[in-house]
């Protein structure tokens, strides 16, 4: 029997896939608990349109993330700390700091989760900053951090 998996099966496929499994385990198991439905030509047509819709937002959401990229590539950020001697921060500029200083700058709303920094930035001085706005799309910029 073909079914249409409406969740993803450890050992039989993902969620949205068409599988082929015996009658019994289609209509005993995954059926009743909700983790697959039967393959009809309408519900193919339509699962056939929703994988499209998806595709098309993907390739949107790549696109959106590679004019972004550009943007951002090789701009330098500037930022202003309190800081002591020797230019150690009080305190330390976060992943958060820069995603809001950049999204004013860019008037692109930018999440704190984005920003790559392996540990907050203490000192002053230039820092170069990865941005991962797509699981494909990655872009560096430089922060420069001043004391006050």
């Amino acid at each position: 029997m073909k079914v249409i998996l409406t969740q993803d099966v450890k050992g039989l496929g993902r969620a949205g896939e068409t599988v082929t499994v015996a009658d019994g385990y289609a209509r005993n198991y995954l059926i009743p608990k909700g983790l697959a439905e039967e393959a009809t030509e309408g519900k193919l047509r339509a699962l056939q349109e929703r994988q499209k819709v998806a595709r098309r937002k993907q390739a949107e959401e790549l696109a959106a993330a590679q004019q972004l990229a550009a943007r951002v590539e090789g701009l330098t950020l500037r930022l202003s700390a309190k800081a002591g001697q020797g230019g150690k921060l009080f305190g330390s500029v976060t992943n958060k700091d820069i995603a809001e200083r950049l999204s004013a700058e860019l008037g692109v709303p930018l999440e704190k989760r984005k920003v790559e920094l392996a540990e907050p930035i203490k000192a002053t001085g230039s820092h170069r900053v990865t941005l991962r706005l797509h699981p494909e799309v990655t872009a560096t910029l430089t922060v420069e951090v001043e004391g006050e």
